[in-house]
C-alpha cells in the first residue's frame, strides 16, 4: 500500500488521517489576512461534505467571562478567560471544553456548551474551559482550498497549547517546531524595515 503523499505541511497527523478534527491549525507567514494573521486554531470538527468549525486559541481578549457578562453570577466560569475566536458570529459568546485524552494522547473539543454543561466541565479532570468571541468556519471544501495554497500548517495538539501562559507566544513556538525555514520566519519582525 501506497502512503498517500500531501502537498501541504502536516506534523504528527496520521496522512491516512479522514479527518482534521482535534487538529491545530497553524497560518502561514505569509497569511495576510488580518482575521487570521498569527493564529493558532482548534479544528473541533471537521467534515468533507459540510465544513469545519475551529477556535482561535491566541487571541487572548485580556478579559474573563466575569467582565463580558457583569450581570450574571456564573460561579466558576466568571474566571473562565475569554479569547476572539474568529470573525464570523462575532456577537456571540461561545464555551468550549477541550479534554485530555492521556491514553490516545488527543485532545477532544465540545463547543456550544450550554451554562450548566460548561460549569461541569470547568471543574473536571483534564479538562480546560475556554470561552470565545466568535469563531471561525470554512464551507465545504474551503479549508481543503486554503491548505492546497499554503495558507497553513497542520499539526498534533498537545495540552500546552492550551496553558494560558503560551497563548501569545503559541504561534511562534509551534511555527518554529518545523524547522528552521519556519523558525527564521516565527522570529522575523513584522516590519522588517525596523530590523
Amino acid at each position: 500500500m501506497r502512503a498517500r503523499i500531501l502537498p501541504f505541511v502536516v506534523r504528527g497527523i496520521e496522512p491516512s488521517s479522514s479527518s482534521f478534527a482535534g487538529s491545530l491549525l497553524i497560518a502561514q507567514p505569509s497569511l495576510g489576512d488580518p482575521n487570521f494573521r498569527k493564529t493558532v486554531l482548534f479544528i473541533s470538527s471537521y467534515d468533507p461534505k459540510e465544513g469545519t468549525f475551529a477556535l482561535i486559541l491566541n487571541r487572548p481578549a485580556e478579559r474573563t467571562v466575569g467582565d463580558v457578562l457583569p450581570e450574571k453570577e456564573l460561579g466558576v466560569l466568571n474566571r473562565v478567560p475569554v479569547f476572539l475566536g474568529g470573525p464570523v458570529g462575532a456577537d456571540q459568546l461561545v464555551f468550549a471544553a477541550f479534554e485530555w485524552h492521556p491514553d490516545t494522547q488527543r485532545i477532544e473539543c465540545r463547543h456550544h456548551l450550554g451554562i450548566d454543561e460548561a460549569q461541569q466541565s470547568a471543574v473536571a479532570q483534564n479538562t480546560v474551559v475556554r470561552a470565545f468571541i466568535g469563531y471561525a468556519g470554512w464551507t465545504k471544501g474551503q479549508l481543503e482550498a486554503e491548505l492546497q495554497q499554503n495558507a497553513w500548517l497542520l499539526t498534533k495538539p498537545t495540552p500546552g497549547a492550551l496553558d494560558m501562559g503560551h497563548s501569545k507566544t503559541l504561534w511562534r513556538e509551534l511555527l518554529s517546531g518545523f524547522g528552521p525555514k519556519f523558525r527564521l520566519a516565527a522570529e522575523a519582525p513584522d516590519d522588517l524595515s525596523r530590523n
